[in-house]
């Protein structure tokens, strides 16, 4: 019953996040939005910010088979391509891309989100990154001056897409996708 308050509570929350921003929501909006009490509220969360801290929580799981994927790769060019793939469905839910743009607004104002969001991102490149410089030694992707950076580049590009597409600014369809797909496998030297 306690779990599935605190699911209740962390919906509320995303919902109000992505309506008012997370700037403009109050613990008192996130109680009426999950039509409990506000008492009721902090007996599962000290407050906004342990809402946000269990939504981080809540992401590091939903990243975690993508790290493990590219983690336990054989085949690095098949394994990056697969994770674009499906890194590229999984950004363009308009509840996620709409909740990133939220997030990385709102940690420019507020640095202690962007901390509690900063290991997710950071887990994924360093996996990203690291199958992009194993790809670069076995010979089939091409030689890269900062892996790390590629990662980066790779991760804004699908992130950015799927926010443009949510937005209107980009085609959403399989023709969208494909270029993205396309662009990628080029700049890293897929044969």
């Amino acid at each position: 019953m306690a779990e599935s308050r605190k699911q209740l509570i962390v919906a509320a929350a995303c919902a109000c996040f992505l309506r008012k921003g997370y700037h403009q929501t109050g613990v008192r909006d996130i109680a009426a939005e999950a039509g409990i009490s506000l008492g009721n509220l902090y007996n599962h969360f000290a407050g906004k910010d342990a809402v946000l801290a269990e939504i981080a929580a809540l992401e590091a799981q939903e990243l975690a088979p993508f790290v493990a994927h590219l983690q336990a790769a054989a085949d690095p060019v098949r394994a990056v391509m697969g994770f674009v793939a499906a890194y590229l469905d999984y950004a363009a839910r308009p509840e996620h891309a709409l909740m990133t743009l939220e997030l990385v607004a709102e940690s420019v104002r507020n640095p202690a989100i962007a901390l509690t969001f900063a290991g997710n991102r950071e887990g994924l490149l360093t996996a990203l990154s690291g199958l992009l410089a194993t790809g670069a030694a076995s010979g089939g992707l091409r030689r890269l001056a900062r892996p790390d950076e590629t990662a980066k580049l790779v991760l804004d590009l699908v992130e950015g897409h799927a926010l443009r597409a949510v937005l209107g600014e980009a085609v959403s369809d399989a023709a969208g996708r494909e270029e993205v797909m396309s662009f990628i496998a080029h700049s890293l030297g897929v044969p």
